[in-house]
């Protein structure tokens, strides 16, 4: 009997001691879950509130192809002006950007708007080397203003006024168009535009400017000559007014015209990029005496003085050609490009369709002396960006005045020791003539945006000073 109820007992020890395991298991269970559901609502509110405050604090967001964003922080402002970009409707600029299919009736531009006009990376030449489109220069400039230590929304204090309307890339979305009147129209619509706006009517606009990636030529569509496509925005009186930046200016009828440097590939974002390359060029091995990069041109009276430079590079076993043409070509691989510039001493610049060339500027970047033909292919365009005295930097030879002068031996007269002087010119003129990246801000050299607004900043202040070239202008 005794037995029979100790083990009763037992059993039922075990049974409370089950039944308070299995209580302790729930309640512990009970307990971890409690934990958990903590940790999960404690979660979700925290990114609740981090959502909110993403959405009340971070800046709106505007439906724009280009974007900047900042790698540094915004210098300071160390020049004696600011400069204040109009807000334009998008119609203007942003919108055209959206229709890249049509920008160009002989290129899809889509992939050159990429990257602020920078385009594509091109990785195999470096993180500074881009595909950049030779007629793209106003996406560039006014991102790079964007990102300006001297911009200012404070238009009362504003030295100058930039009007960022894309219309290189819309004159060339109409080149075809036998409708003169649709072809203006979008012009016509800007300059109605700017003239209702306060700050225009402070100076009548002698403050403001435009930049154009493209030829003055393009904008001054006259009766007296043949229509090639161009429209009228710079014979227009109130644009007369304005400074406006071009990449070729008319040499005789540009009084308000200013030549900016066609961009080339690089777009350096620190001055310790800029400094390694223009090293580089200085101790690179130059095989060739003179080269050539282009293709031959037909049917105008220009291309004489084109196909004989073409022709004495060809018979000369110290010029090196790289031809272009439609199709493909290694022409369109910036990298081959360089290359042949990288070789050479001397770097031909004919003029082809008009008087400058992107190539002027890809030679120089490659430190290449350039040969010039004309003195509207650089020496009349670009007073800002190059010095005064051509020798310093180029040679001229006269092909339309003396027929028979042999290229080659006109560069072989010219002693090595002027030969390095000049190449050490134009290495050192590489910053002045270089687009840097507009992601960055503390760049610590002067490029083409940092020079173009100091010059027009010199130009307006003198401008509004002096009441008898006010009334002039």
């Amino acid at each position: 009997m005794w037995r029979k109820n100790h083990l009763k007992s037992i059993r039922k020890e075990k049974d409370e001691e089950y039944a308070l395991g299995k209580k302790l298991v729930i309640v512990t269970s009970l307990k971890d879950i409690q934990l958990h559901l903590k940790v999960i609502v404690l979660f979700t509110t925290s990114l609740m509130i981090w959502f909110l405050f993403l959405l009340v604090f971070s800046p709106k967001r505007v439906s724009n192809p280009i974007r900047v964003f900042l790698s540094t922080p915004p210098a300071e402002c160390k020049d004696n002006f600011s400069v204040y970009i109009y807000n334009l409707p998008s119609k203007y600029n942003f919108d055209l950007l959206r229709d890249c299919t049509s920008l160009n009736i002989y290129t899809d531009m889509c992939p050159h708007v990429t990257n602020n006009g920078l385009g594509s990376p091109l990785p195999q030449m470096g993180s500074s080397w881009f595909t950049t489109h030779q007629l793209i220069a106003e996406l560039i400039i006014h991102a790079r203003i964007q990102n300006h230590p001297c911009l200012t929304e404070d238009a009362h204090k504003s030295t100058l006024f930039y009007v960022p309307f894309y219309g290189g890339l819309h004159a060339s979305s109409k080149f075809r168009d036998p409708n003169y009147t649709t072809r203006d129209a979008l012009a016509v619509e800007l300059v109605e535009y700017i003239q209702e706006q306060q700050w225009w009517k402070r100076n009548s606009g002698k403050d403001h400017f435009m930049a154009f990636g493209r030829t003055a030529w393009d904008f001054m569509r006259s009766d007296e000559v043949p229509d090639f496509g161009a429209n009228k925005l710079l014979n227009m009186s109130p644009v007369k007014n304005m400074s406006v930046l071009v990449v070729e200016r008319h040499p005789w009828e540009g009084h308000n015209q200013y030549g900016i440097p066609y961009p080339s590939y690089f777009h350096p974002s620190t001055s310790s990029e800029m400094v390694e390359w223009q090293n580089n060029m200085s101790y690179i091995d130059r095989i060739h005496l003179f080269s050539f990069v282009g293709a031959p041109r037909t049917g105008k009276k220009k291309v004489v003085t084109r196909d004989k430079v073409i022709k004495q590079c060809e018979e000369s076993s110290k010029c090196l050609i790289l031809k272009c043409g439609h199709g493909p070509s290694k022409c369109h691989n910036p990298r081959e490009v360089v290359k042949v510039m990288m070789r050479s001493n001397f770097c031909l610049q004919v003029l082809g369709d008009s008087y400058t060339r992107r190539s002027t500027f890809d030679s120089m970047l490659a430190g290449c002396i350039p040969v010039f033909f004309s003195n509207h292919t650089a020496y009349s365009q670009y007073k800002w960006f190059l010095p005064s005295d051509p020798t310093t930097y180029s040679v001229y030879i006269d092909l339309e005045r003396n027929h028979s002068i042999r290229i080659e031996e006109e560069l072989l007269k010219i002693p090595m020791d002027e030969v390095e002087r000049k190449r050490r010119t134009v290495i050192e003129l590489i910053p002045t003539f270089t687009y840097a990246h507009p992601n960055s801000t503390s760049y610590g050299f002067k490029d083409v945006v940092d020079v173009a607004l100091k010059a027009l900043s010199d130009h307006v202040t003198s401008l509004l000073r002096s009441p008898t070239l006010l009334d002039l202008a």
